[in-house]
Order: structure tokens, then sequence, then C-alpha cells
């Protein structure tokens, strides 16, 4: 069973500046909404974004998560 502790550890683990919104969407525990602003993603593309978190969530995306629905963005500056 995967939670959403287990997933933002994960994240936590490789951007630590994240801010980390994560919904059980089917109710299941293996199909996620994940919403995650970092300043780590400055520079990079949307898919390198992606990359970045699937890259942090490896193991679990081979056994335990279904579907995620990834949302990235960068810190607004102000």
């Amino acid at each position: 069973m995967t939670t959403t502790k287990e997933i933002k550890n994960l994240i936590l683990k490789s951007l630590p500046d994240a801010n980390i919104r994560i919904e059980d969407v089917g109710g299941n525990d293996n199909h996620y909404s994940v919403w995650i602003e970092s300043k780590s993603f400055e520079g990079k593309n949307r898919v390198q974004q992606h990359q970045m978190v699937f890259a942090a969530l490896e193991d679990m995306m081979e056994e335990k998560l279904h579907a995620l629905a990834l949302q990235t963005s960068i810190p607004q500056k102000h």
C-alpha cells in the first residue's frame, strides 16, 4: 500500500525545498494527483521537471503506483 506520506518523503529527498500537495484520486492508494513547486525546476522544461520527479519515485512507479497525474511549477518571485 502506498501512502501520500511515502510519496512526499521520496520527493523531498530529491527536492528538499519542494512544496507538495498530493491527492489520492482513486481512493485505492495507487492513483494520485501530485502538485509540486520547487526552485530546483528553474531552467528546466516541463519534461525535465517531470523526469526529476519520476526519478525520485522510481521504485514506486514500477511496483506501487499505477497512475500519477503530475503538475510542476517554479515558485513565483514577488
